[in-house]
């Protein structure tokens, strides 16, 4: 589901690209050329991304966990952190960014840069990353919200998430899972691409960079005019400051 959703990702990009050239971008490692063309038609993504993209992942093996922010609103920190996967094409090939955000805050609380798409190398280090951020002090409850994405309920990343007591959620549509979509086009749109970027190992110091700056700089309205961390650091220490954000 994570590699159809990447797919889906690049053909808003380049949306007359071959399947076959996007198969030797992406080089994925569960399955050959000739299983990628064919999963590519069955989901009719030879051409144009269709404009309503529904994730079927009720096939045999694929877990899926209920919508547990649907309507929901948030009234503080360490309530909802959001999960998305994106790609960076480099060299003629794609790297993977994986972002964890603060629903309330919209802080980056967890990122990781990889040159593979498994779990080991997407999600467990960005949560890992995410706990860190907040000192392993964080609620039991916390809702961790993604798409259906494999990474994101492999088996390794649900015992993590299980012994930090963090609830599983899951959306259906891209637009069930926002506040992570648009951390993706912010990061690659806003900071990677005004940099000179030569390297894998480039890429993942200017990621670090452009998170760092991000999370101590960038004003959001909804965040009255203040960064996310300033945002953070006023709601922690006054009172003054009464905010809610719904999904």
């Amino acid at each position: 589901m994570q590699l159809l959703k990447i797919i889906h990702e690049i053909r808003q990009d380049h949306p007359t690209m071959g399947v076959r050239d996007i198969f030797y971008k992406i080089r994925p490692e569960t399955m050959g050329r000739d299983l990628f063309e064919r999963f590519c038609k069955e989901y009719k993504l030879m051409s144009l991304v269709p404009k309503s993209f529904r994730r079927t992942t009720d096939s045999t093996g694929v877990i899926r966990f209920d919508n547990l922010i649907k309507s929901k609103t948030l009234t503080h920190i360490d309530q909802v952190w959001q999960s998305d996967i994106t790609y960076y094409e480099l060299n003629g090939r794609f790297y993977y960014i994986t972002f964890i955000i603060d629903g309330f805050s919209r802080r980056i609380v967890g990122h990781h840069t990889s040159d593979r798409m498994h779990t080991e190398q997407t999600t467990l280090p960005a949560l890992n990353k995410a706990l860190s951020t907040r000192k392993h002090n964080i609620p039991h409850g916390l809702i961790f919200h993604s798409d259906g994405g494999g990474q994101y309920y492999d088996k390794n990343f649900l015992a993590l998430t299980e012994k930090n007591q963090i609830r599983n959620s899951m959306c259906e549509f891209a637009w069930e899972n926002g506040k992570a979509e648009r951390i993706n086009g912010v990061i690659k749109n806003n900071y990677l691409r005004h940099k000179s970027i030569k390297s894998f190992s480039e890429l993942i110091k200017s990621v670090d960079q452009s998170v760092q700056l991000y999370n101590s700089e960038k004003p959001h309205i909804k965040l009255k005019r203040m960064s996310p961390i300033s945002f953070e650091q006023k709601i922690l220490y006054s009172n003054n400051l009464t905010t809610t954000i719904s999904n």
